[in-house]
This record gives structure tokens, sequence and C-alpha cells, in this order.
């Protein structure tokens, strides 16, 4: 079994999420299937189905985050910056200058688990991510993306 790699900061943030889902959300689902039961025929009662529906996206949301939480591999990005500095690693965080348009995007380079486009984060099996990676300061790098092919120029990488 592999062991998918996450950053420490992204590993806290499931932990949150997890805890959140126990101690918050389970109890109130609990409290309205309760609730629900209280309005008889359980056969055509629609809020108690509902609460149950939700009873099951919620305990399968929680087993997920278990077993994603007991098999990454959690790794600490500020102690790889003692051995990488200036150099793209898992964790690094990128500000990239596209060569033909001169756009300035900034990007976190994740594990697939905690990747999100929104926040910038980025996993590692991307594209892009895969043509950074090892690459320094200053560097190009040439990106084979579904829309064609882009050059980057590494202009800074920070571990956070």
């Amino acid at each position: 079994m592999t062991r998918a790699p996450i950053t420490a900061k992204g590993a806290e943030e499931l932990k949150e999420e997890l805890q959140h889902l126990k101690k918050v959300v389970r109890p109130q689902i609990v409290e309205a299937i309760a609730t629900a039961r209280e309005h008889g025929d359980l056969k055509e009662n629609a809020e108690y189905h509902a609460a149950r529906e939700q009873q099951a996206f919620n305990e399968g949301r929680i087993q997920e985050l278990e077993g994603i939480l007991s098999t990454a591999q959690i790794i600490d990005v500020p102690s790889l910056a003692a051995n990488n500095e200036g150099r793209v690693v898992f964790g690094a965080t990128v500000e990239l200058e596209d060569i033909d348009t001169e756009e300035v995007v900034t990007y976190q380079i994740v594990g697939d688990i905690e990747a999100d486009i929104k926040k910038n984060r980025i996993a590692l099996s991307s594209p892009i991510a895969r043509a950074l990676i090892s690459k320094e300061e200053g560097d190009i790098a040439t990106v084979r993306a579904p829309g064609g092919i882009r050059e980057y120029e590494i202009v800074e990488v920070t571990y956070q």
C-alpha cells in the first residue's frame, strides 16, 4: 500500500473536519432523527428519511477521513526548506510568471488529498506540478497541459 503524501497543515485541516463531523454534526443528526420519529409513521416521514440519508453521508465522510489520516504520510514542509532552498519540492509555494501573458500566479504543491484550485493548491500529480518539481528559482518550466504547451518562469519558491 502506498502512503499518500499530505502536508502537516492539510492533515490538521482534515483532523478539524473530522472532529467537527463527530462532535457537532453527528449529534445534530441524531437529534433530527429523534424529532422526526416523534412525528409518527416512518414509512411516509420525509424528515426521517432525509435525516437518515444525511446520517449515512456523514458517517461515510467520517470513515473516509479516518482512512485518509491513518494511511497518509504527513510531511512537515518547513523541514524540507533547509535542504532545498530555492528548489521546488512537495509542499513548496511557487510564484510563477507565464512567459507569454506575463500573468503571475502562485500555487502550493500538495498531495492529491488536499488539492484545491480555489485555494491555489495543486496536486503533485498535476501536469504543472510535475513540470515544476526539482526546478529552481529563475528556471523555466514547460508544462504540457490539455490546453497546449505553456512556459512559466519560477519567480520565487517559499515553504510555509
